[in-house]
């Protein structure tokens, strides 16, 4: 089916036939994010704000450590070092090819007000039938001279609804499962899991561009299956005032546990764009 789309000042809509595929939000002073994004079969595949991370919002971007602020928990711990997110109007999404594209820039800044950085995040969304294939450029552009110090876990971050009774199963492209592949580097993690009562699994991938800093990127996979390409993993960096780094990721939506040679089939192509 043909993809459409709806769009307001803080939320994007985007559907295949009647059903919502996947929705942009980006309300006023606060982090923008992906929710819910939908499996082929119909299934929701994200979790907005669990009650064991509620800072974490199905597919979003967030930091913990630039010049010593926290972009990660959005104040909700009330941590004198957080940050805030403040994301512009949203514009509408054009169209080509079936891809329907868009633009999210926001303004990170610190405890006092701050600006420490301007985020873009450019998404390009398509329709193969059997995934949705959604593509991400990720900018971050320094309004001061910026260090990102090396933590644990950083950058764009998946969160799917994971439930102990119900299991699940995460694997590298290096063959590492759950938390083996955790802190490892890796040209793609995905996730699978039943989710919604279904009885066979559904998942979703992130792959890392080889353009990407420290390609192939060290990963964060947590206890609850929670996956993130993280830089800061490998160490500290800089960011002089004005200059600006870019980070390309792909995501895959599938049904089914996880087939490592499709998954890798869309690397190649993905790697090579």
């Amino acid at each position: 089916m043909t993809l459409t789309a709806t769009h307001t000042a803080g939320r994007i809509e985007v559907f295949r036939g009647e059903r919502l595929v996947v929705a942009q939000n980006a309300a006023p002073d606060s982090r923008s994010f992906l929710h819910p994004i939908a499996a082929p079969g119909g299934c929701v595949l994200t979790e907005d704000a669990p009650p064991h991370h509620p800072w974490q919002h199905g597919l979003y971007v967030g930091l913990n450590d630039v010049n010593g602020v926290g972009f990660w928990e959005e104040g909700i711990r009330q941590k004198p070092q957080d940050g805030s997110f403040h994301p512009e109007p949203l514009a509408a999404p054009t169209t080509s090819s079936g891809t329907f594209s868009w633009v999210v820039n926001s303004a990170w800044r610190d405890p006092r007000g701050q600006d420490l950085l301007c985020e873009t995040q450019a998404w390009a969304v398509g329709d193969t039938g059997d995934s949705l294939v959604l593509d991400v450029a990720w900018t971050l552009q320094a309004s001061t001279d910026l260090t990102f110090g090396e933590y644990a876990y950083g950058g764009l971050f998946l969160r799917m609804p994971y439930r102990a009774e119900r299991g699940g199963t995460a694997r590298s492209s290096e063959g590492l499962e759950g938390k083996m592949a955790e802190g490892q580097r890796a040209r793609w993690v995905a996730v699978s899991m039943l989710v919604d009562d279904r009885k066979t699994p559904a998942g979703i991938a992130i792959l890392d561009h080889p353009g990407n800093e420290e390609h192939p990127v060290p990963w964060r996979v947590d206890g609850q299956l929670g996956i993130s390409p993280s830089r800061c993993i490998a160490g500290a960096w800089s960011l002089p005032s004005g200059v600006s780094t870019t980070a390309r990721y792909r995501v895959l939506t599938f049904d089914g546990d996880i087939d490592a040679d499709r998954v890798e089939d869309s690397w190649k192509e993905f790697s090579v764009s």
